[in-house]
C-alpha cells in the first residue's frame, strides 16, 4: 500500500524547494526544542520539588504569548518574513545558550529558567506567524491538506525523538547536555533558513501596526467558523494539557523508562493517526471533524489521568495524541484553504494564541489543581471537562459545525486568488 493511500502525500516537498528547506529547518529546530522542553521542567523539579512551581512556568510564558503573538502576526504581513524568522531563531539560540551556562553553575538558579521561558516565549510568538504564512505561500491551494499532514509528521516525529533522547540525557548526563545539543540544532537550522528567498510585505507600509491589527481582528470577527476552531483548541489545551505534569506522573512508577515513555505517548498516537489519515481526504466538513477529535482528546486525557497502570496511562496519551493530530490536520487545512494570503500572518498570530496560550494556561491550571486536590483528580477532571466544553461550543457556533469546504465561499475565493501563483521556488 502506498504512503499516499495511507495518508501521506509528499508532493509539497517535491514541488517546492522553498517549502522543503523550511520544512527541514523546522524539523531540526523541533528536535532540539522538544528535548529542551523536557529538560526545563525536569531541572526545575530537581531545584524546587514543587508541582506548583513547575506549573508556574506557564505564567512566565503567558504575557509574551498574548502580546507578541498578535504583534508577530502583524509583522508577518508587513515585513520580510524570512528576515523575521531568522532574527527570532537567533534569539532562541541565545536563550538556549543562557540555559546551558546556568546548568554549568555549581548551583543553577531557578529564576533564570523563568526569565528564559519569558524571552523564548516572546521570540517564538514573534516568529511563528511568519512561519505559518510562509507555509501557505510556498504550497499551492490544492496541496494544503497534504502540507498539513506533513507538518503533523514533522512535529510528531520530533516530539517522539526529541523528548525520548532528552529524557534519557537528563537522567544520565544532566539537563546541560540537552541544552548543548539544542545549540547544535539551532546552528544547522539557521543555515537552511538563510537559504530561503526574501518575501515581500502584504500590508502597505502606510498602514500602521494598530490599523493592521484592527483589520485582522475585524476579519476574525467576521468568521465565526474560524473563531470556533480557536476556541475549541484553547479550551482543550487549558482543561486537558497534561505534558507539564508528566515528570510527576512518571514518578509514580518504578520503571526507569517511565518518563521517556510518557513523553512519547502523545506524539506516538499523533504519528500513527497521521500516517493512517488517508480517510480524511474524503471528509469535507472540517468543523465537525475538529469538534469530534477535540472531544476524543479529552476522553484520552481522562483515561491517562485516572489509570494506575503505566501502559493504560500511555494508551490514554496515545489516544489523545491521535485525536489532536486529526484535529490539527483539519484546523490547518481549514485555515490555509479559506484565509486570504494578505490576512494569513495576522490570523496566524491569533491562531498562535489559541494553540500556545492554551497549553501555557493549562500548565498552570494542572499545577494549581494538583496542589489543591490530587494529581489524578486534576488530570481526570480536566479531560472530562474538555469533552463537555467542546460539545457546548459546537452547539453555540452552528457555522463551525456546518462548514463544508466544497461549498464554502471563502474557500472558493482563496482558490481563485491563488490559482496563478508560482510555488516551486528555487
Amino acid at each position: 500500500m502506498s504512503s499516499r493511500r495511507l495518508g501521506v502525500d509528499f508532493t509539497p516537498l517535491r514541488a517546492s524547494t522553498q517549502y522543503r528547506r523550511l520544512y527541514i529547518a523546522g524539523f531540526i529546530t523541533a528536535l532540539g526544542s522538544q528535548a529542551t522542553y523536557v529538560a526545563v521542567p525536569f531541572q526545575l523539579r530537581l531545584l524546587t520539588h514543587s508541582p506548583l512551581d513547575v506549573g508556574s512556568l506557564g505564567l512566565a510564558e503567558l504575557l509574551p504569548l498574548v502580546v507578541f503573538g498578535l504583534y508577530g502576526g502583524v509583522l508577518a504581513d508587513r515585513l520580510n518574513r524570512r528576515r523575521l524568522i531568522i532574527s527570532m531563531e537567533q534569539v532562541l539560540m541565545i536563550s538556549t545558550l543562557v540555559l546551558f551556562v546556568n546548568a554549568l553553575l555549581p548551583h543553577p538558579q531557578a529564576w533564570i529558567l523563568y526569565v528564559d521561558a519569558f524571552v523564548a516565549s516572546g521570540a517564538g510568538s514573534l516568529q511563528r506567524p511568519s512561519i505559518e504564512a510562509l507555509n501557505q505561500m510556498f504550497v499551492s491551494h490544492e496541496m494544503q491538506r497534504a502540507a498539513s499532514t506533513l507538518a503533523n509528521i514533522r512535529m510528531t516525529t520530533a516530539s517522539i525523538i526529541g523528548p525520548a533522547l532528552g529524557g534519557v540525557a537528563c537522567d544520565t548526563l544532566g539537563p546541560g547536555s540537552v541544552y548543548l545539543a539544542n545549540l547544535v540544532t539551532f546552528s544547522i537550522s539557521l543555515v537552511l533558513l538563510f537559504s530561503l528567498r526574501a518575501t515581500a510585505a502584504r500590508v502597505p507600509a502606510e498602514d500602521g501596526d494598530v490599523a493592521a491589527l484592527r483589520s485582522g481582528l475585524r476579519y476574525a470577527r467576521s468568521r465565526p467558523d474560524i473563531v470556533g476552531t480557536y476556541i475549541i483548541d484553547l479550551l482543550a489545551m487549558i482543561l486537558a494539557f497534561p505534558v507539564i505534569m508528566l515528570p510527576f506522573v512518571a514518578a509514580r512508577f518504578h520503571e526507569f523508562y517511565a518518563l521517556s515513555l510518557l513523553y512519547c505517548g502523545l506524539p506516538a498516537g499523533a504519528l500513527i493517526a497521521t500516517l493512517t489519515s488517508g480517510w480524511s481526504r474524503r471528509v469535507h466538513r472540517y468543523g465537525r471533524a475538529i469538534v469530534v477529535a477535540a472531544a476524543l482528546w479529552g476522553l484520552g486525557i481522562a483515561l491517562f489521568g485516572y489509570s494506575s497502570s503505566l501502559w493504560l496511562v500511555f494508551l490514554g496519551l496515545a489516544v489523545g495524541g491521535g485525536a489532536d493530530a486529526i484535529s490539527g490536520i483539519f484546523r490547518t487545512t481549514m485555515w490555509n484553504e479559506s484565509i486570504p494570503p494578505e490576512m494569513r500572518g495576522r490570523m496566524a498570530g491569533i491562531e498562535m494564541i489559541s494553540y500556545s496560550l492554551g497549553p501555557t494556561a493549562g500548565q498552570f491550571r494542572a499545577g494549581v489543581m494538583a496542589a489543591w486536590t490530587t494529581l489524578r483528580f486534576s488530570l481526570t477532571f480536566g479531560g472530562l471537562a474538555c469533552t463537555g466544553s467542546v460539545a457546548t461550543v459546537a452547539l453555540a457556533l452552528p457555522r463551525l459545525w456546518s462548514f463544508d469546504a466544497r461549498s464554502d465561499p471563502h474557500v472558493a475565493e482563496v482558490r481563485e486568488m491563488r490559482s496563478g501563483e508560482d510555488h516551486s521556488g528555487s
